[in-house]
């Protein structure tokens, strides 16, 4: 097997000066919802290896084209400043296989399932809450966002969508901590399970005897969460030892 395939730019969309989304088209490539791909782009000259890669979440569902990856671009960074500069018909190259094991699949039957994000964190659960799968699994779904600005709660029109899908089923928590914003919870997710404001704002509890939480972003909030879900009983699932928290860090 090669090891990349040449796929082509769909289009891209500056949601900030620091995020983007980038579609690609490469019909080969398949993948379950929740799992990432390797980007690449070809090294500089003189580079100890012939591509750039970096690992990116898809965000689309498995049955829709084309494939999408929201990301930060790094100002420095070799590799996502150029796949933000990169115009539609543009090459990019994929690892043949997706990667990963963060997805419905590996999460243990419950009420509710808690899709606990922070910034492109979102990634791979717009790309999971626009498959079947949570939806046969469990009878509620909550989706937290956390980000800094409000400009960067971005998808909206996708979240609404799943919304208006499965009404009465799924509910949206924005979250931004460094402004206030009349739709959104003040402060950092940690804090708002713990003060109870989180819960408050669904109607639901967080707890062992009837949530699951997937937690994907800043690898300080995963661990943060984990602590203040650890001290109510929950614990991390494994195929071995069925437990309650499923984790991904992703920025």
């Amino acid at each position: 097997m090669s090891a990349w395939i040449e796929g082509r730019v769909a289009g891209t969309r500056r949601w900030t000066e620091s995020l983007c989304s980038i579609g690609v088209e490469a019909p080969s490539l398949s993948f379950a919802a929740g799992q990432f791909a390797r980007l690449a782009l070809p090294a500089p000259p003189g580079a100890k290896e012939p591509m750039i890669a970096r690992p990116y979440s898809f965000v689309n569902p498995p049955h829709a084209a084309p494939h999408e990856f929201y990301f930060i671009i790094l100002p420095e960074g070799p590799l996502s400043p150029r796949l933000a500069a990169l115009d539609t018909g543009a090459s990019v190259w994929l690892a043949p296989r997706a990667s990963g094991l963060f997805g419905i699949a590996e999460t243990a039957q419950s009420d509710s399932l808690w899709c606990v994000s922070t910034g492109t964190g979102i990634g791979p659960f717009l790309s999971i809450l626009r498959s079947g799968d949570p939806w046969t699994k469990f009878g509620r779904v909550v989706l937290v966002h956390s980000v800094r600005y409000a400009e960067e709660l971005t998808y909206r029109d996708e979240i609404a969508r799943i919304a208006g899908a499965h009404p009465g089923a799924f509910d949206y928590v924005p979250m931004v901590s460094r402004e206030a914003h009349p739709d959104a919870l003040a402060g950092r997710i940690p804090a708002a399970i713990e003060d109870g404001r989180l819960e408050g704002r669904v109607g639901l509890a967080l707890t062992p005897e009837n949530a699951h939480a997937m937690l994907c972003g800043n690898p300080a909030m995963v661990d943060d969460v984990q602590a203040v879900l650890g001290a109510r009983g929950m614990r991390r699932h494994r195929r071995r030892e069925p437990g309650h928290i499923t984790l991904e860090t992703y920025w």
